[in-house]
């Protein structure tokens, strides 16, 4: 017989001998003149089983969570003779009442569960805390993020990685065999730190390094308020990293480089120590290193950033009057420029847009080179719309950096343009319309240009013979500088011979214009002069060099003065006296006509005196044995 067919066989057997057991005490329950009482029969009165044997299967649900306390009336020696008699019957019908109860408890369970979850405020259940934490931070960043409209300054976090513009300039398999090669170049340098690897935080802003050391929480940031629309946020310090911002001020108040770089052996995230590495190894011309210690700050700051500081979306404010968020504009200001060297420029520009979004003051300048940014990228509606809704004025075009850009915007969306679209076009004024009105707002430009291109075609300097071409300067200190910043940021974009034309033809008109009327030159002269109407330089903060394509670099001279110690100059480079030399330490001393051997020794050991003259070797030795005899004493 196989083990089913017995199975079989016994459920029957089972089947047949409870219902006989059941029919046996039905029979005996109703001979009984007296039955006995059994308080549990009043349980479950609406249960969804009404058949013959409802109260079976009530008691089988005893343990279940719809007890309700005996009568105190009732008799105790009943309700001990019926539980000896229901026993039985609870076994034997166990598997019948199992459905129903584990339906019902399903639905208990089920009902109750969604209470837990429930988002009404007024359910009658109790949350428990972590639900309701997380209830209430969901609910605050919804506010938070509803209570600004979308900005014109909000960023695509996938352009900002360079990496994808990269893959759709050069293409997928170009980029993927250069970070192959890259990979086994890294994987060698830190092939003994494998084991000690950890995984890094995914990030926007940049894509960090596996050999990175681990973010070490020095930094954390704190909200302030929401006022007009903006929600401030402020960086803060931890007692580590107070630490050694202190060291740093010491470091950098003696020139010390190598102290610099003493300090991120222990801090491995101090922003200004970052920076400070990144500009000597940009001025020594190791631009991959002076880049790798940006992406590190940045790194750094977007590990500090608040759960609510929604940066994309263009209406978070980190002020810099803030001494802890001055470095983060630092950081992206050259992240961008180390974007535009590497050729990517929709990243530069997203950059630029996030950091003109973190302080509309624009301390750094941004809106000086982000419609350059714009036109690398090949975002021209962009920068229309950017023009327009800026600040909710139209004034952008006084800049002469966006009075010449977008007349160059606006030849290529004429292209870009359907020819049917006549309505779009006879709204907005055409390409020469808007160069001839640059040229008659900033008639200096045009020199500038033609020197800095340059054009050396004789046209030009027929031009330039103008008596209205023929200044450099405009009389106010600010927009000259603000045409210097223009020159040097946008030169390079003239150099295309469709720009060329544009300008020469609108030159052409501006000229023409002039001989027939004159009062034209001062009606524009009077909207320039009121639109910088201050004597002083209003962006002298803002340094030329800073728009510049060019790498700076230092001769060998400098590089050295850069990190020799202070205490070996004159003293009167500090008013007389010495900057932080510790007490009893030597004076010091000029390098002229000493031994180099000395000099060297010096620089390695500085509290050693290795002598001033020929016996370099002698007061050596003598250094070299008092320091033994010191140690058998």
């Amino acid at each position: 017989m196989s083990a089913r067919l017995l199975k079989k066989v016994l459920k029957e057997q089972e089947r047949q001998l409870q219902h006989h057991e059941v029919e046996e005490e039905a029979e005996s329950s109703d001979s009984s003149s007296l039955p006995a009482i059994n308080p549990f029969d009043l349980l479950n009165d609406d249960d969804s089983d009404q058949e013959n044997e409802s109260e079976i299967t009530d008691e089988s649900l005893m343990g279940n969570n719809y007890k309700q306390e005996p009568s105190a009336t009732e008799s105790l020696a009943s309700v001990v003779s019926s539980s000896s008699q229901k026993s039985k019957k609870k076994k034997k019908k166990k598997n019948k009442a199992a459905p129903s109860s584990s339906t019902n408890k399903g639905e208990k369970l089920l009902d109750e569960a969604l209470e837990t979850v429930s988002l009404d405020v007024n359910s009658s259940r109790n949350q428990p805390d972590p639900v309701k934490t997380g209830l209430e931070n969901a609910k605050l960043r919804e506010e938070f993020t509803k209570q600004c409209a979308p900005s014109i300054l909000q960023v695509d976090p996938k352009c900002l990685n360079p990496e994808n513009e990269l893959r759709r300039i050069f293409g997928s398999k170009v980029v993927k065999s250069f970070e192959r090669s890259n990979q086994a170049s890294s994987s060698r340098q830190v092939r003994g730190a494998r084991r000690g690897s950890h995984h890094t935080r995914k990030t926007i802003l940049v894509s960090p390094s596996e050999h990175w050391p681990r973010w070490d929480g020095s930094l954390s940031m704190e909200f302030l308020e929401t006022r007009d629309g903006y929600h401030h946020f402020r960086y803060v310090r931890s007692f580590s990293y107070d630490q050694a911002q202190r060291a740093f001020e010491a470091a950098k108040a003696i020139h010390d480089l190598n102290g610099i770089a003493s300090i991120l052996l222990y801090n491995p995230y101090h922003l200004d120590s970052l920076i400070t590495m990144a500009d000597y190894f940009k001025f020594v011309g190791e631009h991959q290193m002076s880049a790798d210690a940006i992406a590190k700050s940045l790194y750094a700051l977007e590990c500090a950033w608040h759960p609510m500081f929604t940066l994309l979306q263009g209406n978070c404010q980190l002020k810099i009057s803030h001494e802890t968020n001055k470095p983060i504009f630092t950081t992206l200001f050259t992240h961008m420029k180390n974007m535009d060297r590497r050729g990517c420029h929709r990243s530069a520009l997203e950059v630029c847009k996030l950091l003109l979004s973190l302080d509309l003051d624009d301390p750094m300048g941004a809106l000086f080179c982000i419609d350059y940014f714009s036109l690398r990228a090949e975002e021209y509606a962009w920068l229309e719309r950017f023009s327009e809704d800026y600040k909710g004025d139209n004034s952008l075009w006084l800049f002469p950096n966006f009075s010449y850009s977008l007349a160059i915007c606006r030849l290529y969306l004429e292209r870009e343009e359907p020819a049917k679209d006549t309505s779009v076009l006879a709204t907005k004024s055409t390409s020469v319309d808007l160069m001839k009105q640059a040229l008659m707002l900033y008639p200096s430009v045009l020199k500038k240009l033609v020197d800095k291109v340059p054009l050396k075609d004789q046209a030009w300097a027929n031009m330039l013979k103008h008596a209205f071409f023929r200044s450099e300067k405009t009389g106010s200190p600010s927009l000259d500088h603000l045409i210097n910043i223009y020159i040097e940021r946008s030169y390079i974009i003239w150099r295309l011979p469709d720009l060329q034309k544009l300008l020469r033809d609108a030159a052409l008109q501006v000229i023409e214009t002039l001989e027939h009327k004159s009062s034209e030159a001062r009606d524009w002269a009077c909207v320039r002069k009121e639109a910088f109407s201050s004597e002083n330089n209003e962006y002298s903060h803002l340094l030329v060099s800073d728009f510049s394509d060019t790498v700076p670099t230092l001769p060998p001279e400098n590089l050295q003065n850069f990190m020799v110690d202070p205490r070996l100059r004159e003293a009167e480079q500090n008013g007389g006296q010495i900057a932080n030399l510790p007490a009893g330490g030597p004076a010091p001393r000029d390098v002229a006509n000493r031994h180099a051997l000395a000099v060297l020794f010096e620089s390695m050991l500085p509290w050693v005196h290795y002598g001033a003259g020929e016996d370099v070797g002698a007061n050596v030795e003598n250094q070299v044995n008092g320091h033994d005899q010191r140690n058998e004493d």
